[in-house]
């Protein structure tokens, strides 16, 4: 049976060489909530950090994984680029304009890309990053911002927004997100680089910000070599564990190479790759991060996924503390 249409998007994973440093700036300076200290899973000596609205919804999330012998970011193609975060509206772009000059953080002038406005931005490692405005979007809706953020409310992240991604052969990437993914392709807009295509975009499920990919095809540029201040994989939302269950049979089928299913407590995963090398993950709404903290109390301590609690001692003597209350 064909699954349901994807979502949009579920969270971004990201790559750090300081989680104290990335703490801050994510909770601090861009007021989202820290809703889950936990591990790599595959990988217990990393800390895996959730940065989200409130309490995590999908759509949400962007993610760290902190790899402390990590090297700067090579940038280049078949990665993701750029990841965008939802603001209320334009006035919202104008505050955090305002915001970015207070604090030193280094950003773009504000522009205006498919008829919404943004502002580009770098974290202290350099992660790529936009803000973009919901004022006129329709589609996807965003999150809610926590009440104790020090970003008022008004103007507060409400989710993930497009992410971009630069690959070497856009009609290949193309080609599965429309007839494996079952994305929508838009009409596109100018690209910033003189001598490039347009920028391809491709929507999924009920559409907007939430719910696109902007496909980059960059000719000029190496093979982007991972480290800190890079996007290690994008994740797309499927309702539950059924859909979930029908996308591995469709992807399997379609004869792209995948994990299979993949239990991650918080929710459930695939993981594969496109022909451009950038790794994908579809994981399901649920069930969520409140299974094992209260909402109150969400992000304070290491949170370990039942199937990792029995190593929590040797987990906890090989993770530099990280204070997050």
């Amino acid at each position: 049976m064909k699954p349901q249409a994807l979502k949009g998007q579920h969270h971004v994973s990201a790559i750090t060489n300081n989680g104290k440093l990335n703490y801050q700036f994510y909770t601090r300076v861009l007021g989202l909530r820290l809703v889950k200290k936990t591990v790599n899973q595959d990988d217990t000596s990393v800390y895996h950090l959730f940065y989200a609205d409130e309490k995590g919804n999908p759509g949400t999330d962007l993610t760290f994984f902190e790899f402390p012998t990590a090297g700067p970011t090579q940038f280049g193609t078949n990665s993701i680029s750029t990841t965008s975060l939802r603001v209320p509206n334009d006035k919202s772009i104008q505050y955090w304009k305002q915001r970015f000059e207070q604090l030193g953080v280094d950003h773009d002038d504000i522009s205006l890309d498919t008829g919404r406005s943004v502002i580009a931005f770098r974290d202290e490692e350099g992660q790529r990053l936009a803000l973009v405005s919901d004022e006129h979007n329709v589609g996807v809706a965003g999150g809610k911002p926590w009440e104790k953020s020090p970003v008022p409310i008004e103007h507060a992240i409400v989710g993930l927004g497009p992410v971009t991604l630069t690959v070497s052969r856009s009609e290949l990437t193309a080609r599965v997100l429309t007839e494996v993914m079952g994305y929508r392709e838009k009409i596109g807009f100018p690209s910033n680089h003189s001598g490039q295509s347009p920028i391809r975009i491709f929507e999924t499920g009920e559409g907007g910000t939430g719910a696109e990919i902007h496909l980059v095809e960059r000719k000029d540029l190496p093979r982007e070599r991972q480290g800190s201040g890079s996007v290690h994989h994008v994740a797309f939302r499927v309702e539950n564990e059924d859909e979930l269950n029908k996308w591995v049979s469709h992807i399997t089928e379609s004869g792209l190479p995948n994990s299979g299913f993949v239990e991650r407590y918080y929710f459930r995963s695939l993981y594969f790759r496109e022909p451009n090398g950038i790794l994908f993950e579809l994981a399901t709404d649920g069930p969520g991060f409140m299974g094992d903290e209260e909402f109150e109390h969400l992000g304070e301590k290491l949170a370990l996924p039942p199937f990792l609690e029995g190593r929590r001692a040797s987990i906890e003597a090989g993770l530099e503390p990280l204070e997050t209350k």
